[in-house]
């Protein structure tokens, strides 16, 4: 069996920089056409002549012959101005900005914290039709790990929302019932991405056999009807979901430790993983859909004109890729992954 559809794009990816950057830029060059890329660096990506600059190191690290184009991001703080906000319009290679509550997740403590902070900013960005992408948590510490995107919605999404009508969000990374409802009930302003390991795991594989501290993320993976949640979504043929691996890098020994770091490395097998997924639901002919064409759609971008061509044909990950001085652990490290990105459809 195999299956061919437009090249897809990644709406929502962690490169990092110098040799983790050279590291990890060819897994998703072969397999996406655009990515929008983080800017949760350290120093964070604030500015749009550091995006410029990030840019050209990403545009540096693609194999040879690639083709493969970083959307790039800004990271929103209390001090981001409408200036900044004008400047990344015109700039034409920012694409969003991205909101982290200070300490939500990695490398998030220049994040805002409060976003009423940032209202000039999102008036900005309301004025020049830039989007708001939003890491979903209340960082509110007496509140459950596993209940904070539904209380996010209630606190934050929906008195922006109510704020800024004709502001554009991507609620990224979904991972609950609670934000696929909210979502489809917003309209079609708003959009949400969601990663293959949030349609494919629940919590329980933290948990099998012991910690497993390579399944862990930030969202963490919910309860299984929330999974199904995420399933229904994503094959649902709605144009307000669309891919976004998350796929964040972290080397082996910031994940095996005492604290380890939140992030699954999933760039590898970025889009064989969705195809797992969607197989699994007897939903395959939606797959098109939701990788190539509704995430371009959101962003106002033309959809992609070359295809690549994804076959039934099993295969394993190694225990480890080169990381710089250190080794990542991939995703399905070891295991088995049901679909193959056929060789001469690489972009």
């Amino acid at each position: 069996m195999q299956l061919t559809i437009l090249r897809p794009d990644d709406w929502h990816l962690h490169l990092r920089d110098g040799q983790a950057l050279n590291a990890v830029v060819p897994h998703t060059a072969h397999r996406f056409g655009r990515a929008v890329v983080m800017p949760n660096l350290k120093p964070p990506v604030t500015t749009v002549e550091a995006a410029r600059l990030y840019r050209e190191r990403i545009l540096a690290a693609r194999p040879s012959g690639s083709h493969f184009e970083p959307l790039m991001t800004l990271y929103l703080t209390d001090a981001t101005n409408a200036a900044e906000i004008k400047r990344a319009k015109a700039s034409g290679f920012v694409h969003a900005v991205k909101y982290y509550p200070a300490g939500a997740t990695t490398n998030s403590d220049a994040g805002v914290t409060g976003l009423e902070r940032a209202y000039d900013a999102l008036a900005a960005l309301e004025e020049h039709d830039l989007p708001l992408l939003v890491h979903g948590e209340t960082t509110d510490p007496t509140v459950d790990i596993f209940d904070r995107e539904a209380v996010f919605i209630d606190r934050v999404m929906k008195p922006v929302c109510d704020r800024f009508p004709r502001l554009r969000i991507v609620f990224e990374h979904v991972t609950t019932r609670d934000a696929v409802d909210f979502v489809r009930s917003a309209g079609r302003r708003i959009g949400a991405t969601i990663t293959p390991q949030h349609l494919l795991l629940n919590r329980n594989a933290l948990f099998q056999g012991g910690i497993r501290p390579h399944n862990y993320c930030l969202p963490v993976l919910k309860r299984e009807l929330h999974r199904q949640a995420l399933v229904e979504a994503a094959i649902s043929g709605s144009p307000q979901f669309f891919l976004g691996t998350d796929s964040a890098p972290h080397a082996r020994h910031t994940k095996e430790t005492t604290c380890g770091c939140a992030g699954i490395y999933s760039a590898h097998a970025g889009i064989e993983l969705y195809a797992e997924a969607f197989e699994a639901a007897g939903a395959l002919d939606k797959l098109e859909g939701f990788a190539s064409m509704f995430g371009a759609d959101f962003y106002g971008l033309p959809r992609n004109t070359d295809s690549i061509t994804l076959i039934r044909e099993s295969w394993s990950p190694p225990a480890s890729y080169g990381f710089g001085d250190h080794e990542l652990v991939p995703f399905r490290a070891g295991e088995t992954i049901a679909w193959s990105l056929r060789d001469d459809t690489q972009g």
